[in-house]
């Protein structure tokens, strides 16, 4: 993992008493990215104003992690708005519960990541998505990972899984690869669907 030096904390950028307000400047900043993406605007560094990138700061995102969604949704037609929002609001309420508004100083290099092929119980992928969910809930990817890509959106389906439900399972598992087992097995057992 290479360090990353912050310009100034994290912690300066959230402000409790604007806090209920998240969702929608999220919204407006997203809206955005979607127009200019769709106007064929695709260098993600000229998106969003200082003052954008400071409330994407606030809530635990670089622009990166906005620009990706919004490139697969408007190639793709996936993710959609909702279950950004859902994924966005896991890796917040880490960003402020775990990391105190302060987030990683590393970002994980593609080569660090499990290989695609790599099994976890017999399960392929696994061990790729855990390390990517862990990544994101700390702020860590690089540029060149997305928590949520195609191949990571091939792997909730099939197991029936809800993005922000299994990043939600990573960190309460808290680096336990035995209990998202357990959560993935349970989940299939019960023959529930929420993705």
């Amino acid at each position: 993992m290479k360090n990353l030096v912050p310009k100034r904390s994290r912690a300066a950028w959230f402000s409790p008493m604007k806090s209920d307000l998240w969702t929608t400047s999220l919204r407006t900043v997203y809206d955005k990215a979607v127009t200019l993406y769709r106007d064929g605007q695709r260098d993600d560094t000229t998106y969003f104003s200082p003052e954008e990138t400071a409330f994407l700061s606030s809530v635990g995102l670089r622009p990166i992690n906005l620009y990706d969604y919004v490139e697969d949704f408007v190639s793709a037609g996936e993710p959609d708005w909702d279950t950004y929002l859902l994924i966005v609001a896991v890796r917040r309420h880490y960003f402020i519960f775990e990391q105190k508004c302060v987030g990683s100083l590393q970002e994980i290099r593609p080569d660090e990541l499990p290989p695609k092929r790599a099994t976890l119980a017999g399960i392929p992928w696994l061990p790729r998505i855990i390390k990517k969910a862990t990544c994101f809930l700390e702020g860590a990817l690089c540029h060149d990972i997305m928590y949520g890509c195609g191949g990571d959106r091939h792997f909730l389906r099939e197991h029936r899984l809800h993005p922000a439900d299994f990043l939600q399972a990573v960190w309460l598992a808290d680096g336990d690869d035995q209990k998202i087992l357990s959560f993935i097995r349970d989940w299939e057992t019960a023959g529930l669907d929420h993705n």
